[in-house]
């Protein structure tokens, strides 16, 4: 083997063959679109980074998006590249006015790196920038130029435009979901006050940054156990409340502008003087679970240089504020200090009702204490004759690179969850396996979660009992039967997640399986297809008399077949809470009593479906 490790055994990748080649190192994931964290969302995230730092700096105050099928274009009306290195902005690493302090002093993107994978990973790339009256165009092809125009004159108001399509050689048969690129565009307006973003036409536009951010996802004032307390102050600023609906932390956390949905250093910081400071101001050593359950908070912090875990930027590393400045940790508790203290102080009624809810958890805790410590026991003592979970080597709460492949398909019946356990990827992919349906938790306390061994043993599987950071698995997968036993296990499951662990779906971690409902086939090919019209398309592509299987539900899917569908073209319907939904109004529509208005809903959407015999 040796004698063929030669001098043309050593290859040096230009820029974008690397990037093509190793994308998960550039943008995470891939994904085909399903999930708010695939590549796609990514590479419009990069664009528009680039575009809030010229706002950020003063220039521009509206950013135009526009997503037509899969091209995407990006408008911003700020000072514009310079002309002559439009070309070393979006094609040469480590290219970028970022590198110089005095031009973006507290910017989002700080590698150089963003635009460059944006190019290499697209079918197509347009870059143009308007300046001083001139405009300068280049096009590219999976990082290719293709076109680069000279300058001319232009009429248009400064500023860049950039237009790419995902390459589907790397992407698949992906699409964007409007609901991830609007969640994506109101996170933007709720930390740049002034911003105006315009996605197809519609206006995203916030007046009181954090506080309007807490109050559009809580809901509703019902939800709150005291109004919210909004806190700025230089380059931090934080809104929180109790939640009179959820049992555990819930965060949205910002560095110069980029959700840092694993948090980090500030956010730990934040937890910390949260603390520290109730404490003191009721001179009470109380727990930290007390002070802490069911708290919901929004954080932001500009750091000049900051430190990211990884070019996606999910998590701060920093330890300052500055190279050699104040430290993160102090500067956050100086300022929860001295403003939470004073809050607390003027408002008493404020202050009455956060000291009810910590005594209510403390209650709450000591009650669930002997109920938790035999559900331990009971994980344990099942589990040893249990193979209700079939575990994969890698887990989400791990460094792995492949962690955020990690999923865990929840099914039932022995012969479903058989198929998909010898289909699998052992390394990425776990089974847990129901036994008939689960119990309807609707207006449960979470002491049912502990009492009842599948919800106890679910629950101890996807480990976030005590905080969605410990959660074992990026992906959580309902995996039923497509007929009406099938869609009510999956709505008293989407029932458990949404009453006892909403931050779970809000995070976008909860998908419905999508299996075929057809096998269409002749001696020459085979084709799966998920809906009728798909079937439709099969028997014209393959001609006279192709035999037809109707799927009646997943365990009549062999092994061998299954892996075309848990693979790496696997169809996902992600579970999307809009923003206006409230989870008390829905579980209550949904698993409540009120019959005849679910009746009407159901008789008016009821749809036959005819029955398809297989021909020979």
């Amino acid at each position: 083997m040796s004698e063929n490790y030669t001098d043309d055994s050593i290859r040096t990748l230009d820029w974008k063959e690397h990037i093509r080649l190793r994308p998960g190192m550039y943008i995470g994931k891939l994904g085909d679109g399903t999930s708010h964290d695939d590549g796609i969302y990514v590479l419009l995230k990069e664009i528009i980074d680039n575009s809030i730092d010229e706002f950020v700096m003063g220039n521009g105050k509206t950013i135009e998006v526009t997503i037509n099928e899969n091209q995407v274009t990006v408008r911003d009306y700020g000072r514009g590249m310079p002309l002559g290195k439009v070309i070393d902005c979006v094609s040469r690493i480590n290219t970028g006015a970022k590198y110089d302090s005095n031009v973006f002093k507290k910017s989002v993107g700080l590698n150089g790196v963003g635009s460059k994978a944006v190019n290499a990973l697209s079918g197509y790339f347009k870059a143009q920038s308007i300046r001083e009256g001139m405009t300068k165009v280049v096009e590219y092809r999976k990082g290719d130029i293709v076109h680069d125009a000279a300058v001319t004159p232009s009429e248009d108001k400064p500023g860049t435009l950039m237009s790419f399509v995902p390459d589907e050689e790397i992407f698949g048969n992906y699409r964007y979901l409007h609901e991830y690129v609007e969640e994506m565009l109101w996170n933007y307006v709720f930390l740049n006050n002034g911003l105006t973003i315009v996605f197809n036409g519609q206006k995203f536009y916030a007046k009181n940054g954090l506080l309007d951010l807490l109050e559009r996802n809580m809901a509703g004032a019902e939800t709150m156990t005291y109004p919210i307390i909004h806190i700025r102050e230089e380059d931090f600023e934080c809104a929180f409340t109790h939640s009179n609906n959820t049992y555990n932390e819930e965060y949205y956390s910002f560095v110069n502008g980029q959700h840092t949905t694993q948090g980090g250093t500030h956010q730990n910081a934040f937890r910390e003087a949260i603390v520290k400071t109730i404490r003191e101001f009721y001179n009470k050593d109380y727990d930290t679970a007390d002070i802490r359950n069911s708290l919901v908070a929004a954080i932001s912090i500009k750091v000049q240089e900051p430190v990211f875990e990884s070019q996606t930027k999910t998590k701060l590393g920093s330890q300052n504020m500055e190279p050699n400045g104040r430290s993160i940790r102090t500067f956050i508790g100086d300022i929860i200090k001295k403003h939470l203290d004073n809050y607390l102080h003027i408002n008493p009624d404020t202050a009455e009702a956060l000291h009810r809810k910590i005594l209510q958890s403390e209650r709450e805790r000591k009650d669930m204490a002997n109920i938790k410590k035999l559900a331990r026991e009971s994980v344990k003592k099942v589990s040893l004759h249990n193979k209700k979970l079939r575990d994969c080597r890698i887990h989400f709460n791990t460094n792995h690179e492949k962690r955020l492949e990690t999923t865990l398909f929840i099914t039932e019946g022995d012969s479903a969850s058989g198929s998909i356990t010898k289909s699998r990827d052992v390394q990425t992919q776990a089974v847990f396996s129901l036994k008939g349906k689960p119990l309807n938790s609707f207006g449960l306390s979470k002491k049912i979660v502990y009492e009842n061994e599948e919800f106890n043993l679910l629950q101890a599987a996807i480990n976030i009992d005590e905080s969605i950071e410990n959660l074992r698995y990026n992906n959580i997968v309902i995996a039923t039967d497509a007929d009406v036993d099938g869609m009510h296990i999956r709505l008293l499951l989407l029932t458990f997640f949404l009453q006892f662990y909403p931050d779970l779906v809000r995070s976008g971690h909860v998908y419905i399986l999508q299996t075929p409902l057809f096998r269409v086939r002749n001696k020459k090919e085979t084709i799966y297809c998920y809906s009728d019209e798909e079937r439709q398309n099969a028997l014209k592509k393959l001609g006279a008399n192709p035999e037809i299987t109707r799927f009646k539900g997943l365990g009549e899917i062999s092994p061998d077949e299954f892996r075309h569908f848990i693979g790496p073209s696997m169809r996902l319907d992600p579970v999307i809470l809009k923003r206006d939904m409230s989870i008390p109004e829905i579980l209550e529509y949904y698993m409540g009593k009120n019959t005849p208005e679910r009746q009407q809903f159901i008789i008016g959407n009821l749809r036959v479906e005819e029955d398809v015999i297989a021909e020979p």
